[in-house]
């Protein structure tokens, strides 16, 4: 595929933008630890879905989407906002949509690989 063709990229952008946002509606931007999370998060995820889709090829930098995706679903226990409950289940719906998004590009890249074999 070209650059810029890729859905999941697009998706990777949406799911930044989202994230970013979801402090704003659901009114949690007093929150300081909850809503600076999801402002850097989805800021690194909007970065990253750029940086993929600026690429021709779908190689290692989708890995980039992928480990976002996982930090943001585990980011409500680390950063103890899992009370937050919005924010939390935002951050845990949206960090498995990144991973997703990004997996199913980097399957489909390997899946058009030959593989070798090892005699």
């Amino acid at each position: 595929m070209t650059a810029w063709k890729r859905w999941q990229d697009y998706a990777t952008m949406a799911i930044g933008v989202v994230l970013f946002v979801t402090p704003f509606v659901f009114g949690a931007t007093g929150n300081g630890v909850a809503a600076g999370t999801a402002y850097t998060l989805g800021v690194l995820l909007f970065l990253a879905g750029i940086l993929a889709a600026a690429m021709t090829r779908a190689n290692g930098v989708e890995i980039i989407p992928a480990v976002l995706g996982v930090i943001t679903f585990v980011a409500p226990w680390v950063f103890g906002f899992a009370s937050v409950t919005a924010l939390a289940w935002s951050a845990w719906i949206l960090g498995i949509l990144a991973v997703l998004s990004a997996g199913s590009v980097l399957y489909a890249a390997s899946a058009g690989r030959p593989r070798s074999t090892v005699a």
